[in-house]
């Protein structure tokens, strides 16, 4: 049976909502509330069409970027992917694990699987951020052709903060919706660990948002950054094309 994807913003606030009474997520799901996730997060958009941001979000972003501690990266001593917890873990009690959630939210025309309880993705289309192309998605052989990206890498919170959390606190994190998107697999296997001071998307039009939702996830998980790293988010920020309106 087909059953075409919600709406992105009925869905992200339902997940929202449930991983909130769940108590499962720190504090980065405000990093959308201020326009809504999807919104924020900025995907299924034309093809090299810049995204623009809201005077608000900008200003709080600002306002983020000042209140970050900035220091040496540490050491990778002790980092293992296993030190997040489970990969796409249920976090937030659904019944579907972390990585089908962000492909539900981020695909359009999605096909799920109904003997899953409709939780597993089969096939859709996605509108690349990281790109600008179009990739169609299909379960299987080429599943690695669209991936889930940490926006913030998961090596480079271990470096800059996360090696003192506690394993749940990690794993929350690790599926945390707010940090997460689903994008073209091979531009995220070279972003690898890169910060905005190493890698931003080959799409120009998406850097603005992309460095603000660094930011903000940064700043509201309480995570350093280099000087080079800050610069750089500066430099991104002041680039920023704002929006009409509030």
């Amino acid at each position: 049976m087909r059953r075409r994807r919600r709406s992105r913003a009925a869905t992200a606030l339902a997940t929202l909502v449930s991983v909130l009474l769940a108590g499962a997520l720190l504090t980065a799901t405000d990093v959308g509330a201020d326009a809504g996730l999807p919104d924020l997060l900025g995907a299924r958009r034309p093809t090299g069409h810049v995204v623009g941001v809201t005077q608000v979000q900008l200003d709080r972003a600002r306002e983020d970027l000042a209140s970050l501690e900035v220091a040496g990266r540490a050491p990778m001593t002790g980092y293992d992917r296993d030190q997040f917890g489970q990969a796409w873990a249920d976090a937030d009690r659904n019944g579907c694990d972390t990585r089908n959630d962000v492909l539900r939210r981020d695909l359009t025309d999605v096909v799920l699987d109904e003997r899953t309880g409709g939780c597993v993705v089969l096939t859709g289309t996605l509108v690349d951020p990281y790109g600008g192309g179009t990739i169609a998605f299909e379960r299987g052989e080429r599943s690695a052709d669209v991936q889930v990206d940490h926006v913030v890498a998961l090596a480079d919170a271990w470096q800059k903060g996360a090696q003192q959390w506690t394993p749940a606190q990690r794993e929350l994190f690790a599926n945390d919706p707010a940090n997460l998107l689903a994008v073209d697999g091979p531009l995220n296997q070279q972003k690898g660990a890169g910060d905005a001071a190493t890698w931003l998307p080959p799409e120009r039009g998406f850097r603005c948002r992309y460095v603000l939702l660094q930011v903000r996830v940064k700043a509201a998980y309480g995570l350093r950054v280099t000087a080079a790293e800050r610069d750089a988010m500066d430099r991104w920020l002041d680039r920023c094309v704002v929006l009409e309106g509030p």
